[in-house]
């Protein structure tokens, strides 16, 4: 179904449509812990502890099964070194390293942007109580 997903765009991919691969990359591109996870492992190779003080708030269920979504779909390498106790690291591939610059990108922009987004909330919750996550 791949190939005949949309035969006339440019890649002959449409994310638009459900059944498109494209479609789930960008269900795996939507959580906050692979734009996190990919962008620690910007700089190089990390252990998993390493990754997991990094990325404050992930759990260890959840740094566990971002890690093997994103090794599953090429985007991250994991090395095994055999010595007690296992050595486990972790390195974006060259796929991944493309990725990471786009999420860079992204992550600048929320960054840049917080204060924005975060009066524009304050305002339109003005006289409610703000929910949790809207919290800076």
């Amino acid at each position: 179904m791949d190939s005949e997903c949309a035969p006339d765009t440019p890649f002959g991919y449409d994310a638009f449509r459900r059944e498109c691969m494209s479609h789930t990359v960008l269900e795996m591109l939507a959580s906050k812990w692979v734009y996190l996870v990919v962008g620690a492992l910007k700089p190089g190779r990390r252990r998993y502890g390493e990754l997991q003080r990094k990325v404050e708030g992930i759990t260890p269920k959840m740094l566990t099964q971002t890690l093997r979504i994103l090794e599953r779909d090429g985007l991250v390498r994991r090395e095994i070194f055999p010595v007690i106790p296992p050595r486990v690291e972790y390195e974006l591939t060259d796929l991944g390293c493309n990725l990471s610059d786009l999420l860079n990108q992204i992550r600048v922009w929320a960054e840049r942007h917080a204060p924005e987004i975060r009066d524009s909330r304050a305002q339109s919750l003005a006289g409610g109580d703000e929910p949790a996550e809207f919290r800076a």
